[in-house]
C-alpha cells in the first residue's frame, strides 16, 4: 500500500476551487496540505471538498494566510498555531494525526515571505522559523512518522533558484533564512525532494513569462522524519496545475510513501 501526500499554496482557495476539486477527482491524493487560503473557517468550501470523500481541518484567516489539511482518512489530535509568540494572530500552522493503516503525523506550514530584509515582516519570519524549529524538535521525540509540508518561502540552495545572482540576498535566499532551514535538516528532518533526487522548481512569477522560461524557485518543501523518509517512494511537482488558466503561482509538491 502507498500513501500520496501533497502540499499546495493555492493562493486563495475560493479563486482556485475549481482547480483544486478537479485535481482531487483526477489524481485522488490521500492527504492534501493547503496554504494561503485567504478565507475564514466559515468561508472555507468545506461541503465541496467533503463531497469528494475528504475529512477537513482548517485554520483560516480573513483575507490573508490560512492553512488546511484534507484527508481521506480520519484526522485526530488537530492543533492550530505555534507556541511562543503571544502576539501572533496569523494562521500559518496546522497539524494533525492521520489515522491511516500506518498512522502518521502531518502539518501544513505557511512561512511569511518577509517583504524585504531588515523589515518588521522579515524579523517576524525569523521569529516564526525559530518557533517552528522548537516545535519540530519536540515532534521528533514522539517516535512517529512525521510529514511537514508547506510553503516555506525559502530556496535552500542556489540550485533551487533559476537566477541565483538576481535573487542573492533576498528574503527567499538570505543566509538568515537558509540557516534556519539547514538547522531543521541537521536536527533530523529530511528534504524529500533531495532524498528522492528530484528537486524541481515549485513557484513561478506571473510576470515576464517566467513559467514559459522555467524561471522558477523551489520554495515549497516536504520535511520528513526518519521514519517517514524510510518510507519515501517518490517526490514530484504537479506543474500541470501551474499551467492552467488563472492558476496559483505555486504548483503542488507530491510525495508517495510506502
Amino acid at each position: 500500500m502507498t500513501i500520496t501526500i501533497a502540499t499546495w499554496n493555492v493562493n486563495s482557495i475560493r479563486s482556485r476551487l475549481e482547480h483544486l476539486t478537479g485535481w482531487l477527482r483526477e489524481d485522488k491524493p490521500d492527504v492534501v496540505l493547503l496554504q494561503e487560503l485567504k478565507c475564514t473557517d466559515e468561508q472555507f468550501p468545506r461541503m465541496e471538498i467533503e463531497d469528494l470523500g475528504y475529512n477537513v481541518a482548517t485554520f483560516g484567516q480573513k483575507t490573508y494566510n490560512g492553512v488546511a489539511i484534507l484527508s481521506k482518512f480520519p484526522l485526530s489530535d488537530v492543533s492550530r498555531g505555534l507556541a511562543g509568540d503571544t502576539d501572533d494572530a496569523q494562521a500559518r500552522y496546522i497539524e494533525a494525526v492521520v489515522e491511516a493503516p500506518n498512522v502518521f503525523r502531518v502539518a501544513s506550514v505557511y512561512v511569511v515571505n518577509g517583504q524585504e530584509v531588515g523589515s518588521d515582516k522579515f524579523a517576524y519570519k525569523l521569529r516564526f522559523l525559530e518557533r517552528l524549529r522548537a516545535h519540530l524538535q519536540t515532534l521528533l521525540t514522539y517516535d512517529e512518522a512525521i510529514v511537514i509540508g508547506g510553503d516555506y518561502n525559502i530556496a535552500p540552495d542556489d540550485a533551487d533558484v533559476h537566477n541565483p545572482k538576481a535573487w542573492a540576498g533576498s528574503v527567499l535566499t538570505h543566509d538568515d533564512v537558509r540557516g534556519p532551514f539547514r538547522r531543521l535538516l541537521n536536527m533530523g528532518y529530511y528534504d524529500a525532494a533531495k532524498v528522492a533526487g528530484t528537486p524541481a522548481f515549485t513557484w513561478w512569477d506571473y510576470r515576464a513569462g517566467a513559467l514559459q522560461k522555467d524561471d522558477g524557485l523551489r520554495i515549497d518543501h516536504f520535511l520528513l522524519s526518519a521514519l517517514a523518509a524510510d518510507r519515501l517512494q517518490s517526490c514530484t511537482v504537479a506543474k500541470k496545475l501551474r499551467e492552467l488558466e488563472k492558476a496559483s503561482d505555486h504548483a503542488p509538491v507530491v510525495v508517495v510513501l510506502k
